[in-house]
């Protein structure tokens, strides 16, 4: 058997995204989230191979992060309290404890000041086995700061692209054809430089089965622009070489289309690469309509742009598919 009886064509390669064939299949869900995240599992690898604390760290919403980071320094804590605790009433000298409760609360902050060598002097421990446990909480204390600290820095210092989607994309009028059109926006004061779209379409052919989905990259009105210091309206053209030629709203709806978004760009403040994702379903891409004005303009003769506008539409009318409007 010849190379192209048992592979694709390298053309259809290129167009299958990464997700692969039997994905493709699966009609139904949507592969890409709103929110950049993929909607695949990984399955098969035991929890501790698959577990990337670091990178779960880094990547958790800040109260989920404060929220693993105390919880593990009251659990660490809390043990090696339990520790001097179990080494007996004379392990700590110094306290003044009259109850059990009393003599592991002390041994609690005992083991917090030891930690973070804080060291009051008013306990101190006694005994071999005390001084012992003091000696291997502070050692893995002085670790446990400084990954914290590492970790934390690196929250702060790693740049993330703050790009805002519209809720919707639309098909609106554009330049007597049609276009399939969505918009984003910078939400933070740094700048993005260089950035770059790229749009790919997934859909089902009229009368096509499941396992034959179609990609494709969408040409673009314009696929990079060198400043984004407002918004961008991304434009695709309807026009005769664009799969979305002839069709109309039911039929878009029928093709089970998703939209996938990747922009990459370059952050100025730290001149690193980032990327953002996104991607529109049939349902949320809204036909006959166009983005609404986020320009605004200021005493001092500025130019702004209103972020609370980024996913306001109008209605518009579309000329009837597969056709040219006249625009005289």
């Amino acid at each position: 058997m010849s190379d192209s009886n048992r592979r694709p064509p390298t053309r259809e390669l290129d167009r299958d995204l990464g997700l692969g064939s039997r994905v493709s299949q699966q009609t139904h869900n949507r592969f890409l989230n709103r929110d950049g995240t993929f909607n695949v599992r990984r399955e098969g690898y035991s929890f501790f191979r698959s577990l990337s604390l670091y990178h779960q760290l880094l990547t958790i919403g800040w109260p989920q992060f404060f929220l693993a980071t105390g919880g593990t320094y009251l659990v660490y804590n809390a043990l090696f309290a339990t520790l001097y605790y179990l080494c007996g009433p004379g392990a700590l000298t110094g306290s003044t404890a009259a109850t059990p409760g009393a003599r592991f609360a002390e041994c609690f902050f005992f083991s917090v000041q030891t930690a973070a060598t804080i060291g009051y002097g008013q306990i101190a421990p006694h005994g071999l086995a005390a001084n012992l446990f003091m000696t291997v909480e502070s050692f893995f204390g002085l670790l446990g700061l400084a990954l914290a600290t590492g970790i934390l820095f690196s929250r702060f210092a790693r740049p993330q692209a703050a790009v805002a989607f519209s809720h919707r994309a639309v098909v609106a009028p554009y330049r007597g054809l049609s276009g399939l059109m969505f918009r984003i926006a910078n939400e933070r004061h740094s700048e993005l430089l260089e950035m770059t779209a790229t749009v790919n379409l997934s859909w089902l052919p009229p009368g096509g089965s499941d396992d034959q989905r179609q990609f494709r990259e969408l040409t673009l009105e314009r696929k990079k622009i060198t400043f984004f210091p407002l918004h961008w309206v991304v434009v695709h053209p309807i026009d005769e070489t664009s799969p979305l030629w002839g069709m109309d709203r039911e039929a878009f709806l029928a093709a089970d289309v998703e939209l996938f978004v990747l922009l990459t760009a370059t952050d100025e403040t730290f001149e690193q690469t980032v990327h953002a994702r996104s991607s529109y379903k049939g349902q949320e891409i809204e036909w006959g309509a166009r983005f609404r004005d986020m320009y605004t303009q200021h005493e001092n003769g500025s130019i702004g742009t209103d972020l609370r506008r980024l996913h306001d539409t109008e209605p518009a009318t579309l000329p009837p598919p597969g056709t040219r409007a006249d625009i005289g």
